[in-house]
Formats: structure tokens, sequence, C-alpha cells
């Protein structure tokens, strides 16, 4: 957890642009506030408009049909004159097309081998399956929602009678998730709710210690979700022979609320007694696996933390660890970037399938990607989801992409992988969970309290003035890199040690200090009967 931001001293700063891209013919408002119009700016330019802040100026006069150029992309067309000076907002913008997926540049790009971050460790819990945990949880897995209830308040129980035992277990937390029964269970498109699940109770913060509550009739049995030889338990060697610890709450055993409770209640001490003689012990920053979101967008997302996020990431690659980022439809407009960055044309060939599938079930529900930019996102400056996919891809740094996952699938190799998510916040930070992270980065530019129970999510804010007013929620204020008081690579080495610290136990998130928890939210796109 950083330290509050400190209010400064009211300042009246001098009117301030940022343009991102030597051909862009727009440049974004800094200054709190905005600028009202007769403000010259640097350079003689008059504005017409008052212009809020994160909101384009136009540096020239765009003739109607003209491209509107952002990060040196086209990113709307005018949809009539614009004089130099004016507000330009979506309104006056018509979107492009979406890029085509065929003749996309694939694995074209060559950067020369970075040099190799050694030297830096954290300290982790070791699991048997070889993956390494930030933090020491016990996770009880549902089958199905009916069982909600019973479980969170045995969970309640848990952690008020029994954690206290268990120093060394820093909390029990629920996977309650809204599926189960009701759904068409053997569609084809069923397998990313049901693997999705199972990766999410494989989680490496969770120690391989698997407690499942059943209801017992559900579609989506035990056995279904957690088949044998799918997991390593700790108190065994033979996967083929290890017994799934179920209670379920139909068995004829169970007489009253309360005895399904304390059969809960009973096999979760034995599973908080294996957790508690675990330590942590010295381990490479090879073994962090970080997921990269973004949510509550604005346009400096795309001009201060996602940058220094990006820088991060590419810290973190040549320290040999895993990031994942994701949101597909945040990306769909990069997709030519992302391909020529593939470490092979194989790995090209599986974004493309990804943004192709993604394509076709937007196509089913009669949208398209037009529909993912939000109100906030329009009010913080950009103006549709091109602008805001150019500035979200920037995340991922500039490393070679070495893999790709489809929704729900288990990382299984070092380095920056495409992990297919849409980009709903809480479906992508729990496709990301099931993915193997244990530990998030998400940056806000508008604010937002998301945060998981099952990982330390580290807040970056991308302007200061919303670094100051949500001082004890934000951890990291990207803001100096527009203010001038820091730079990109400044901040993106700040990150780098503090996920080192949170890693280790060392610091807490602010999302951690005030329990704030995002419930889980499963990707399912088969029917629901």
């Amino acid at each position: 957890m950083s330290d509050p931001v400190a209010s400064p001293a009211t300042v009246t700063r001098p009117p301030l642009t940022i343009r991102m891209h030597a051909d862009d013919n727009v440049a974004i408002v800094a200054n709190d506030g905005g600028l009202e119009a007769g403000v010259m700016l640097p350079g003689g330019l008059l504005l017409r408009d008052r212009v809020p802040q994160g909101h384009k100026v136009a540096l020239v006069d765009i003739a109607a049909g003209a491209p509107v150029k952002r990060y040196g992309i086209a990113i709307g067309h005018a949809v009539k004159d614009i004089a130099a000076g004016s507000w330009v907002h979506e309104r006056l913008l018509a979107m492009p097309d979406a890029r085509g997926l065929d003749n996309l540049p694939k694995a074209t790009v060559k950067p020369r081998a970075a040099e190799p971050l050694a030297g830096y460790t954290f300290d982790g819990y070791r699991n048997a399956d070889g993956s390494v945990g930030t933090r020491n949880i016990l996770a009880v897995t549902q089958t199905v929602q009916c069982v909600a209830g019973v479980t969170e308040f045995a969970v309640q129980r848990i952690r008020n009678e029994l954690l206290p035992r268990y120093p060394n277990v820093d909390d029990v937390v629920a996977l309650e998730h809204g599926y189960g029964c009701g759904v068409a269970i053997d569609a084809p498109d069923a397998a990313v709710p049901i693997r999705t699940l199972r990766n999410i109770s494989l989680n490496p913060n969770f120690g391989g210690e698997i407690l499942v509550i059943s209801l017992g009739c559900e579609k989506l049995q035990p056995g279904r979700l957690l088949p044998p030889g799918s997991i390593r338990l700790v108190d065994t060697r033979d996967t083929q022979d290890a017994a799934l610890d179920v209670v379920c709450l139909q068995d004829d055993a169970h007489v009253g609320f309360m005895s399904m409770v304390e059969a809960i209640m009973r096999q979760a001490d034995i599973h908080l007694r294996r957790l508690s003689a675990r330590r942590r012990e010295p381990v490479p920053a090879s073994e962090l696996v970080v997921g990269v979101q973004c949510g509550g967008s604005d346009a400096f997302s795309g001009v201060t933390a996602n940058p220094a996020v990006g820088f991060c990431t590419d810290l973190l690659v040549r320290a040999g660890a895993s990031v994942l980022f994701s949101e597909t439809t945040e990306v769909r407009d990069g997709i030519d970037q992302l391909t020529a960055r593939a470490a092979t044309p194989d790995v090209a060939e599986a974004m493309i399938r990804e943004m192709a599938w993604y394509d076709a079930y937007l196509k089913r529900g009669g949208v398209d990607r037009s529909a993912n930019t939000t109100p906030g996102n329009k009010l913080g400056g950009l103006s549709n989801i091109v602008e805001k996919a150019m500035g979200s891809i920037v995340k991922s740094g500039s490393a070679p992409i070495t893999g790709v996952l489809a929704p729900g699938e288990k990382l299984s190799h070092k380095g920056l992988t495409f992990a297919a998510t849409p980009a709903s916040d809480f479906i992508c930070g729990t496709l990301q969970l099931a993915a193997g992270m244990n530990l998030h980065v998400f940056t806000t530019g508008r604010g937002t309290p998301y945060g998981l129970a099952a990982v330390p999510v580290i807040k970056v804010a991308t302007r200061s003035e919303l670094a100051r007013r949500w001082h004890d929620l934000m951890d990291v204020n990207a803001g100096t890199i527009a203010d001038g008081t820091a730079t990109i690579e400044q901040v993106g080495w700040e990150l780098f040690h503090l996920m080192l610290d949170v890693a280790s136990g060392r610091k807490q998130t602010w999302t951690e200090k005030w329990k704030l928890h995002n419930a889980l939210v499963l990707f399912n796109p088969a029917p629901v009967t």
C-alpha cells in the first residue's frame, strides 16, 4: 500500500496539451478542469471552444471526410469541417471499419534480444505443481450457484472461528459464481466456463488445496469439474488415486442446515492446517504471473499509466516472468501490431483465430466492437473503441508475444501471452485468474474500486487529480508523467519494485487493506436453458 498522495497548493498551470505522434492532427488537453475558449496554446493556437481535460483539440483545420489522427492512427473521419482550435469529440467522428483479419503481418517484427534482468526475487509460496503463490489462501470451490448461501455462511464462520488458529493463512474465500445448472452443459462453448472454474480452483495462491461444495443434483458434477487425474493434491503423489474433497449438501448424512455448515468447517480445518505449515521462501522474479488490465479508462490511459505498465511488462519479461494481456475488443483494432510482434507465425495465427471467434460472437449478439466504449470513457476523452484500443494495447509493452490462451485456459509457458477475454473488468479478471495469475495490475483514469479476493490488485491512476482524490484507493500515480515530474521509465520501475514488495507480502495494496473484492463472473457463451 502506497502512502497517500499529498494535496498540493492551488497552482495555476500554463496551458498544456499532449500530442502522441508527429502525424497527429489532434492533441489532448492535460490541464485539470480543462481549458476555456479563448486560451492561447503554446505555438499560438487559439481555442475556439472550451475543451475538457483529456479531450481532443484540432491542431489544424480538418476537412469533412478527412482522417482524425491520434497515436499516428486514424481514429475516425470528420463528419463535417473542423476548424483548428475546436473541441473534437465523438459526435464529430465516424468510426473506421474494423481491420480485416486477412493479409496481416505475421512475426515480422524481430526485436533485438533484450538483456536479461537478473537478480530480482520475491518471497513466495512454492506449490507441488511447480507454481508459486504470492498469497496463502484457502479457496472453497462451488459447483453451482445453489450452494452459495450455505457456503458463504460457512466461510464467515471459518474466517471468525478457525482462521485465527492459523496465522500463516491469509484468508479463506468462496469461489462463488452463477453457473452449474440450468445451462446447456454439453454445448460446445460450455467448455469455457467449466475449464475457467476448474483452473481458478488450481490458482497458485490456493496452494493446491481443493475443497468443493456440491448440491448433488446439479449438471456440473464435481467429477466433471475436476475429473480424476486433472489435479495433484498436496497429500498424495498419485493423481489417479487422489480423492477429491467434496461436501455434498444433499447427502443423507446432513440433517438440517447446521449439519451442512459443520461438515464444511471440519473439512476446511484439515486444509487450513496444511496451508498454515507453509512458509514463504525467496524465489526468482520469473515466478511472477502478472495480469494487466484497464478499466474506467480515459484519454490519459494511453499516455501515462498504460505506457508505464508496458515498460514494466518489458522488465518482467526480461526477468523471465509471465505477463498476461487481454481484453479482446480493446486490442482488436491493433491486431496488425500484435500479429507483427508474434514470436512465430503460429502464434500470430492463434491470435487471429481468437479475434475471428470474438467477431462472430459479437455478431450473433447483434453488436460490434463499438459497443465496448462506455459513457465514462467518452467523458474522459475517448471518442470510440479505435482510440481506446490504441491506448490499451501499450500495456503489452514491446516484447515478442510468445503465446495465446483461449478463454479459461491455463498458462503453461513464460513470457508475454495474449489471454483472450472479454473486456469486462470482472470477466477479464476471472479469466486471468484461471490462467494462473498470482498478481494483478489495473490502470484507471475515471476511477474504480475494483479488486479481487484471490490476488493482490495494484491500482495505477492515470491522472494526479484522481490519485489525490482517491488517495486511499490508488497505489501508483502515473499522472506524474503528464505533470512532467516523472518519466514513463521511472514510473515503470516504481511499479516493478512495488510488485516485488506486494508479491512478498511486505506491502498490502489498498484493495487488500479495505477488502474490496468483486465477484467472479464466468464467461458463458453457451445457451442457458
